[in-house]
């Protein structure tokens, strides 16, 4: 009988937003580091699995780092496209602050993931002295695919990949949401893996994911450019996890289930108060 309410959980989502806008640079620095690194593996264990195995297999077990990072409180920004925004719209935290949080851990992640994908690179290469394998074969698909690909539809290619990042990270979004609707470890887990297969047994395109798969994959050889990196993934795809992540999960949700603004105030103050009036309680005095 661990269910939370929608009305509860978007209550939660408004919250959590606040609180992760209110967090120091440092911990964002750190908690953001550590989702890149964790999402990687996820995903360099997803491929393995998978060249091993029938695609779906890949799918089951990449929700493993998100599952991390969901349960160790961590910071991951697609997620965050969905809950720091809804804070700033209910009038919680100033747009500056959501734009920094935003930012900060964007960058986080992006260094994270980085240094997954260089310490993988040494593993596996034996530091450039070890040809390739069939797992750095794949990776540097997955890299050209995610790029030059894309750019060599020209303006389809944009919106295509701009479009699968949306789907991608409404997902995303949603799995952070669906955590928050059980209080086990379990169900918590549960409830985050679902979305997240959805979103990696299609092929769709998360930010962070690439942040890690693309570097590699040039580490590795693939022949993608600094420019087809950013300009024809990691840009797109980023505006695309926060349109999709914060549209259809964080705005959508909160629409339809947002608690009124007074009562939210209310509950605050509310709760701020109370560690005052504990310390008068008898047993406490």
């Amino acid at each position: 009988m661990d269910y939370i309410k929608p009305a509860e959980v978007i209550k939660n989502m408004v919250q959590t937003g606040a609180a992760k806008a209110a967090l120091p640079v440092k911990h964002l620095l750190i908690r953001g580091f550590l989702s890149g690194a964790l999402l990687a593996f996820s995903t360099s264990l997803a491929i393995g699995v998978s060249l091993q195995s029938v695609p779906p297999v890949g799918a089951l077990v990449f929700p493993v780092g998100f599952v991390i990072i969901v349960l160790l409180g961590l910071e991951l920004v697609t997620g965050s496209f969905a809950l720091v925004p809804v804070a700033g719209f209910h009038e919680r935290i100033p747009a500056t602050r959501v734009l920094a949080n935003l930012s900060w851990v964007f960058l986080a992640n992006l260094l994270g993931s980085l240094a997954y994908a260089g310490l993988l690179w040494i593993s596996l290469s034996m530091s450039g002295q070890v040809a390739p394998g069939a797992l750095e074969d794949k990776i540097v698909a997955i890299a050209q695919a995610k790029t030059t690909a894309y750019s060599a539809h020209g303006a389809a290619g944009m919106l295509t990949v701009f479009t699968k990042a949306m789907l991608c990270n409404w997902m995303v979004c949603l799995g952070v949401v669906m955590a928050m609707t059980s209080t086990s470890t379990m169900g918590k887990i549960a409830a985050a893996w679902l979305p997240v297969f959805i979103f990696f047994a299609q092929g769709y395109e998360h930010a962070v994911v690439n942040m890690f798969v693309i570097p590699a994959g040039m580490m590795f050889g693939a022949k993608v450019s600094m420019a087809d990196w950013w300009i024809w993934n990691q840009i797109p795809v980023t505006l695309g996890n926060f349109v999709g992540g914060l549209l259809f999960t964080g705005l959508a949700l909160y629409a339809t289930y947002g608690p009124a603004k007074a009562a939210t105030k209310e509950k605050t103050v509310a709760s701020e108060a109370l560690p005052l009036a504990e310390e008068w309680l008898p047993e406490n005095r």
